[in-house]
């Protein structure tokens, strides 16, 4: 680890200039039919795990720059439109925004509360279990702009609702800045399954700010992808598991190219009696910067935790950088972590080379290995579109 240089690139690569983004762009057309979307836009979105078809989906929310050009729910007792429209149905709804994120955080929640461009708000009612996921994208389409959303979820009780995120860019957007607020809440006995699959410009700055608050008996899982190129993105989502049972547990897979740089954490603060977290990260680095922090704080008796962090850097220019923290107030608590960083072992490559693969399809074999999604648990249908989205990107990948 060369940590004095992680030191001096984190202060540097973390620097965003606000005003050197447009923060005005033309407005997009609601469209209806989703297959009026262009050629380029559908094969974008399809990489990140969103299907213009809406096959095998319960609904779709999809906002480009700063319009919302299509939003609908396709299964009872599901709620799927902008934050916007729904702060407008629901008086109710301001107990729920800016209640687990702070908009003064920093200059990024500053500035989403001060310019909101939307968001989706997404609502399971009570006892509903949708049959196929939700989904939902936000596509930046427009050169170098600023894109502030602000996202509320909510798994009202005994509900399970899973949502993919697919977030996009056009192939011709070079640079842009995304900044996402989303507030999740997961109610008594509900079940929320949340997964996020990245697919930026090379040259696009990400700043999620994510927060979530799990009740009594209430399952909150959340699944991270990033395998295409990002200038710089910096994360740190939090969970505060709150009632008796509770549970929380955060996948990330994480691929570094050349030029790209990652800050990217979980938190879990464990309130309540035999709450339960769990944050495993699988982080490969080829020639790309790579923070992998975690939290994990015990602060009610009988909770059990587990961190656990892994890297690979394939080539000598990249950096991973593991920051493990566990974090104790009572005795009766279980909290552990494990991290390792290694590179491919050459009997390995040597070895599937023998079996008349090349050298780089060796190493590209091993490297998706690494990365097998199967740590997330999924269900069999959001595996399926998992794996799909990934596909679509492994050559570019690997």
């Amino acid at each position: 680890m060369r940590r004095r240089k992680v030191k001096s690139k984190t202060s540097q690569s973390g620097k965003i200039d606000i005003t050197s983004y447009k923060s005005k762009t033309k407005s997009n057309i609601y469209l209806e039919d989703l297959q009026e979307l262009s050629a380029d836009q559908k094969k974008n979105m399809l990489a990140a795990g969103v299907d213009p078809s809406q096959k095998a989906r319960s609904g779709t929310y999809i906002q480009m720059d700063h319009s919302v050009v299509h939003s609908k729910s396709l299964y009872p007792g599901l709620e799927v439109m902008s934050t916007t429209e729904a702060l407008k149905k629901y008086k109710w709804l301001d107990d729920y925004f800016w209640k687990v994120v702070s908009f003064s955080a920093d200059e990024f929640t500053k500035r989403a509360q001060v310019q909101p461009h939307h968001g989706y708000f997404l609502r399971a009612l009570s006892g509903v279990k949708a049959t196929y996921p939700l989904q939902a994208c936000l596509f930046i389409n427009d050169n170098n702009i600023i894109q502030n959303v602000h996202n509320i979820i909510i798994a009202e009780e005994g509900s399970e609702l899973e949502v993919i995120t697919g977030c996009a860019t056009a192939s011709d957007v070079k640079r842009g800045l995304h900044i996402g607020i989303s507030e999740f809440y997961v109610k008594k006995g509900a079940r929320l399954t949340f997964t996020m699959i990245h697919n930026w410009a090379e040259d696009v700055a990400v700043r999620p700010r994510t927060a979530t608050l799990v009740e009594e008996g209430g399952t909150f899982l959340s699944n991270y992808i990033c395998l295409k190129p990002v200038k710089t993105l910096q994360m740190y989502p939090k969970a505060e598991l709150v009632g008796q049972g509770a549970t929380a547990r955060y996948n990330s897979i994480l691929f570094a190219h050349p030029d790209s740089y990652m800050d990217i954490g979980s938190r879990v603060i464990l309130k309540a009696e035999g709450s339960k977290a769990e944050i495993i990260t699988r982080a490969v680095s080829a020639g790309g910067d790579i923070i992998a922090r975690g939290h994990l704080k015990g602060e009610a008796k009988n909770i059990k935790a587990h961190l656990e962090c892994r890297g690979l850097i394939v080539t000598d220019k990249g950096i991973i950088h593991a920051i493990p923290e566990l974090e104790a107030s009572i005795r009766e608590v279980d909290l552990s972590h494990e991290a390792a960083v290694g590179k491919i072992a050459r009997d390995e490559i040597e070895y599937l080379m023998a079996r008349g693969l090349s050298q780089g399809e060796a190493q590209a074999a091993i490297v998706r290995g690494f990365l097998d999604t199967s740590i997330m648990g999924l269900p069999d249908v959001l595996q399926k579109e998992v794996d799909k989205a990934i596909s679509s990107c492994e050559k570019e990948a690997f």
